[in-house]
């Protein structure tokens, strides 16, 4: 085992100093080269979101009927669609969270649909239960979040929560982790901090106890 070790320790420390030795040995027009990638990629990257923002990204918005759904996840690859009814207090919920994720995502368009205007497309994508997100990547329904099962089961869950959901079903770019939900992740930093926290205190106690022994 300790050999084996050593032979990883050593595999890595010859790729690291390989990687040092190309770097040193780029020359002017190798930076140029990279700086210029760099720039194209950011042009490209500004000129998307500009496409996106003309195609009514950036904004949570209500679409009249189910024309208009067809339409938006035609020119939109990343729909994210709740349907609600007036009547139900989750579904203000739902808007408040999607409200604040349509200005953060803006690579995703986020919209609401009335269900009881769209009795075709609620029946087709067997909408049963209020409020339900319908998640649809590249013209396809690919996933659905339906009530608050799935962000924990109560009404007051977080916007993190809803995100973390969300870029489970790949329809908006996160950079968080896809296995563990915000919350728990919460719980396992503090835990580590308590414990750092702990670990300190002891070794402390431990230094003042030689202090006075001494």
């Amino acid at each position: 085992m300790e050999q084996m070790l050593q032979q990883v320790a050593h595999n890595m420390e010859r790729q690291l100093d390989s990687e040092l030795e190309r770097l040193e040995t780029l020359d002017q027009s190798d930076l140029e080269a990279i700086r210029q990638q760099r720039i194209a990629e950011m042009k490209k990257r500004a000129k998307q979101k500009q496409e996106w923002l003309a195609n009514g990204h950036g904004e949570y918005t209500e679409l009249e009927g189910e024309k208009e759904f067809f339409k938006a996840s035609g020119k939109s690859p990343n729909l994210v669609c709740h349907f609600y009814r007036n009547d139900s207090p989750r579904c203000r919920i739902v808007d408040m969270h999607l409200k604040l994720l349509a200005k953060k995502h803006v690579e995703t368009r986020f919209v609401k649909l009335d269900a009881e205007r769209a009795p075709f497309l609620t029946a087709r994508l067997k909408i049963i239960m209020i409020p339900t997100i319908a998640i649809v990547c590249d013209n396809k329904t690919k996933d659905f979040i339906v009530g608050f099962t799935d962000l924990g089961n109560r009404d007051d869950f977080s916007t993190e929560m809803l995100e973390w959901r969300l870029a489970r079903s790949e329809v908006i770019e996160y950079s968080g982790d896809l296995l563990v939900p915000p919350s728990e992740a919460r719980k396992q930093r503090a835990l580590t901090i308590e414990s750092k926290k702990t670990i300190r205190g002891r070794h402390d106690d431990t230094d003042s106890d030689l202090e006075l022994s001494d």
